[in-house]
């Protein structure tokens, strides 16, 4: 009896681990964060010179390779976003910024860098605007990586959300295509 006792203790505890092991760790945020973030302007677009090279050259992650846009084009997408937070909160991001999770920022995939853009949540019709910043999301299925506060005032903080991504152009920023009327 004791043996079959230890026997299932340590099956169990060897679950655990496994458990552990294999489940995706939870980027969240502080314990403690700002008071206020829902009311954060949505970022302001404005037209900034695309890069050559730096970090719209291509690049791979996980053996896919991936080739950022290097015109000012149109981009429409849907599916899903994810967002990230503490992890990576202070660490620069591939355009060199610091990352701030309280910012209206984002990553994507093929986006020049800099870049803007509507993230439409369609299941409760809120929209943002974020400054695209850096790489990323490297996930199947996810087509945006949010700050932290984007994704609260997106209302995606709850997991991973079905999302339209538009990247705005610099001529849409120039003409205040963008703006919504109130």
């Amino acid at each position: 009896m004791h043996a079959t006792l230890r026997r299932s203790a340590l099956l169990a505890a060897a679950l655990v681990l496994a458990a552990c092991s294999s489940a995706p760790t939870r980027d969240g945020a502080e314990a403690n964060p700002p008071a206020g973030l829902e009311r954060t302007p949505d970022a302001e677009p404005r037209v900034e010179p695309i890069r050559a090279g730096g970090p719209n050259k291509p690049y791979e992650v996980g053996g896919r390779r991936y080739k950022p846009v290097t015109g000012d084009e149109r981009l429409r997408e849907s599916g899903l976003a994810s967002w990230y937070g503490r992890k990576f909160h202070g660490r620069p991001t591939a355009s060199g910024e610091v990352y701030d999770m309280y910012a209206m920022t984002a990553a994507h995939r093929t986006m020049p860098l800099p870049s803007y853009a509507r993230v439409r949540n369609p299941a409760n019709g809120r929209e943002i605007i974020v400054r695209v910043n850096d790489r990323g999301p490297f996930e199947g299925g996810r087509v945006i990586d949010l700050s932290y506060t984007a994704a609260l005032k997106l209302g995606v903080l709850g997991g991973v959300q079905k999302v339209e991504v538009e990247r705005l152009t610099n001529e849409d920023i120039r003409r205040g295509r963008w703006q919504r009327p109130d």
